[in-house]
């Protein structure tokens, strides 16, 4: 059960850095135009092809890296980094889920208003639904 809630937790966190790698150079799939993607996904009109976002996808896949060292022993990684020290990078990232997750609920609320209508549906139906299930993941796993 933890070892898969640790994948569910890395598969997810890898496939949004990929993602978002490849917005970071300037590819706009699935979205038609930039000023779409970017209102979809952050509520808010600016570039996706920024150094930003390459570290924010880094940042991801560092997360991924972390969650299947902690659950699977990845090889020499979970070999040379402390149990502890992978458990507390667990926790950081529940922490942002926990974070992104309670944003969504104010978006969900209309505490904030949506710029976008497909954020707002995007947002109740997919972004703030899995954030708060891969927070449980996260922790479960971060206790294996």
């Amino acid at each position: 059960m933890n070892e898969l809630a640790g994948i569910l937790v890395a598969a997810v966190l890898a496939t949004d850095g990929l993602l978002h790698a490849y917005w970071a150079t300037g590819r706009i799939w699935p979205a038609r135009d930039p000023k779409t993607l970017s209102l979809a996904v952050l509520n808010v009109d600016i570039s996706f092809a920024t150094p930003g976002v390459f570290v924010l996808a880094c940042a991801l896949l560092l997360g991924a890296l972390t969650v299947l060292a902690r659950v699977h022993h990845l090889g020499m990684l979970g070999q040379m980094i402390p149990a502890p020290l992978l458990q507390l990078g667990i926790l950081m990232i529940a922490a942002g889920l926990l974070l992104r997750g309670l944003a969504g609920i104010v978006w969900a609320l209309g505490l904030i208003a949506a710029k976008s209508k497909l954020f707002y549906q995007l947002n109740l139906m997919l972004y703030t639904p899995v954030c708060l299930l891969l927070l449980a993941a996260a922790v479960i796993a971060a206790f294996s």
